[in-house]
């Protein structure tokens, strides 16, 4: 099948133009003038902007094992509604984790015609699975996730500083590292109030975590990615690293772009997460650290739970769990940020999609160019929308964006060149060199 999309501002990775995309067989033939003749159906888009599907390389599934949490099913078609095609999904919180190729598989069989985008998956790198990491990166997987500190699920232990350097020297691979310093960290106390939970998780232990992974590195000569940053005092390491030949990478996260740890009402838990979301002065550093390059992708983290796990009832932010639900929403979020910040579309779309799609390989994805999947979106730059929680399509509407006013509209979102609609046509992704 061939068909054309037309657009005034069609998104290419060397930025916005009017041009005509056309489709054939579920990838990018051609990218032409606007005014080119084509074969096959066009449609005008109009006002809408023309982008391509965003690749989120940071979610967590959660099924098997947790799918009450979250499912594949769910967690996809959210993504679809957000205009995300792409999803890695995290080797923890499923049980079993995904730290053998057995996991693996058992993880696929769960996801098996239930995903409306498509999906790839990390490998975990735990005490004790160093002699799988091999054989889970020949199966497929775009690397290897460790915690430096407390993973908060006892079967997907941390990795001390040894560790990391023994799971680093095992294979030729991505390591993508949570960097927080359990030293560093202090006992949270039973409290509503949102400072007493980050005066616990101060910025200092994500610097010394994020020392550490950049000093393995360093050491065994393997590409790092710090997960989530959320303290900006952690740019000087990643930008003297990077400049000193170490291939570093780091990512952030919607929520600490834009929400305001300051602002947090009493007992909101919806707004925990590890590491915890900072002041304004800090976000204000992050977003400098996206227009320097030092870090190159936002992506959602979204990490959801059931609404009794995040202790809604007490209010308690020792209790509840630490995560945040926002898979649907990170690309009206960040839009509506970057834009009051001076950034453009076109920023986005680097951070959102080619970015991402860069770091795990993906190179037929998050971009608009002739061979690539036409995973595409049209999105409504201008308008505006108040986040109903009943209108979310992740298992639980438990989201600290409720009741915001976003601007920017997913309107259609096409995979492969598909349009997505009710049945699930997602397919698994592995390494474009394990292929």
């Amino acid at each position: 099948m061939t068909f054309s999309l037309r657009s005034r501002q069609v998104y290419l990775p060397d930025g916005p133009r009017a041009a005509t995309v056309t489709v054939r067989d579920g990838r990018i033939a051609a990218v032409g003038d606007f005014q080119s003749t084509v074969d096959g159906p066009v449609t005008d888009l109009g006002p809408l902007a023309l982008l391509p599907g965003l690749v989120d390389t940071h979610v967590h599934v959660n099924e098997p094992g947790r799918t009450e949490w979250e499912g594949f099913a769910t967690a996809t078609r959210a993504a679809a509604a957000g205009g995300v095609t792409t999803i890695l999904d995290m080797p923890l919180n499923s049980l079993p984790p995904t730290t053998t190729v057995a996991a693996l598989r058992e993880k696929q069989a769960a996801a098996l015609d239930k995903c409306f985008v498509d999906v790839g998956f990390w490998g975990g790198a735990i005490p004790g699975n160093v002699d799988d990491l091999r054989p889970l990166h020949e199966a497929g997987v775009f690397g290897f996730k460790s915690f430096l500190v407390d993973s908060g699920v006892p079967e997907f232990p941390p990795l001390d500083r040894a560790g990391l350097h023994e799971a680093f020297g095992a294979v030729d691979a991505l390591f993508i590292v949570h960097a927080e310093d359990p030293s560093r960290l202090h006992d949270a106390r039973a409290s509503r109030a949102y400072a007493d939970f980050l005066a616990s998780r101060p910025a200092a232990a994500e610097v010394s975590a994020v020392q550490t992974a950049l000093e393995v590195a360093r050491a065994t000569a393997r590409r790092v990615h710090i997960l989530h940053l959320s303290a900006a005092d952690a740019l000087p390491l990643l930008r003297e690293a990077q400049a000193g030949g170490v291939r570093a990478t780091a990512e952030t996260c919607p929520h600490y772009l834009i929400l305001d740890g300051q602002a947090v009402p009493d007992g909101a838990t919806e707004y925990k997460c590890c590491p915890p979301i900072r002041d304004p002065a800090n976000q204000d550093r992050l977003w400098g650290g996206l227009a320097d390059g030092t870090i190159s992708l936002i992506v959602s983290d979204h990490s959801p739970s059931t609404p009794e796990l995040k202790r809604r009832d007490t209010g308690d932010f020792a209790a509840a769990w630490g995560g945040i639900a926002s898979l649907q929403l990170g690309l009206p979020a960040v839009w509506t940020a970057a834009r009051e910040r001076g950034f453009t579309l076109a920023d986005v779309v680097r951070w959102m999609a080619l970015g991402p799609a860069d770091l795990a390989g993906l190179h037929h994805k998050g971009r608009i160019a002739p061979g690539a999947d036409a995973d595409l979106v049209a999105f409504d730059p201008s308008a505006t929308f108040v986040v109903d929680p009943a209108a979310l399509h992740h298992r639980h509407p438990v989201t600290p964006y409720a009741t915001r006013e976003l601007t920017g509209t997913v309107r259609t979102t096409w995979l492969r060149g598909e349009p997505i609609g009710d049945t699930p046509k997602g397919r698994f992704l592995q390494r474009e060199d394990a292929r």
